[in-house]
This record gives structure tokens, sequence and C-alpha cells, in this order.
């Protein structure tokens, strides 16, 4: 009987991670970014007090999951056009985001936009392959 997971050999695994990387990086910097204006500037501070309240702070904190996702989908349609992407593919970019948001966690940096929470990860995933949706074959 063959092994399932034979397959996991011919991914594009380092094309995948820097993608992941950049994407964390991205998201680390624009956490930086609005660390500052919230500590600097009262009308930032307020905007973010109030786009974090509960009945919105629900919705903006998935929308951006959602968006982090995607954005994964297209640095990698932008950088690495050679990439095949496919459903497996899919998975491992989701693998290999999720291994990058468990190190950004580990790292002593203010986390506006994305924690690693079940509901964050769960829409990251949504939004992988709601953008991915023309790849799935």
């Amino acid at each position: 009987m063959k092994n399932p997971l034979w397959r996991l050999k011919f991914l594009p695994w380092l094309s995948l991670a820097q993608v992941s990387a950049l994407n964390i990086l991205i998201v680390i910097i624009l956490e930086f970014i609005i660390w500052i204006g919230a500590t600097r500037s009262y009308p930032i501070n307020r905007t973010l007090i109030f786009l974090y309240s509960p009945p919105l702070g629900i919705i903006v904190s998935l929308a951006i999951s959602l968006g982090i996702g995607a954005l994964a989908v297209y640095l990698l349609e932008r950088l690495y056009r050679r990439v095949i992407i496919n459903t497996a593919t899919l998975w491992a970019l989701t693998l290999c985001l999720f291994i990058g948001l468990v190190v950004k966690s580990l790292l002593p940096v203010p986390a506006f936009l994305l924690n690693l929470e079940e509901i964050q990860v769960i829409c990251m995933i949504v939004g992988v392959f709601w953008k991915g949706r023309p790849y799935w074959r």
C-alpha cells in the first residue's frame, strides 16, 4: 500500500514559508504602526477603542483574520508565479501561516490585529480558501 503522505515531499515548502513569513512580517509592521499611533495620538486611540468595542469588535477581528488569509494567497500569486496552486498547496500555506502565527505569538510584540485564537485561525483558513477558490481542483 502506498504512503498517503508521499505528496507532501513535492510541495513548494520554501516558497510557502517565505510567503507566510512575509505575511506575518506585514502584520507585525502594521501592528507596530497601530501601536505607535494609539499611544501618541488621541483620535487614533479613540477610533481603536470604538472599533474593538464589543458589538463591532468581533466583526472587525474576523474581517482582519479573513483578510490576512486572503493576503497570503495574493502574495503567493504575485511573488511565485511558477508555483502550481491547488488544494494541497493551499492547505500547506495554511499550515505555514499557522506556524508563523505561533512564532508571532511568542514574540514580544503588541497584538492589535491577529492573535492566536481559535476563531481567528478559522477565519484565516477561510480567507485562504476564499481567495484561493479558483485553484480548487
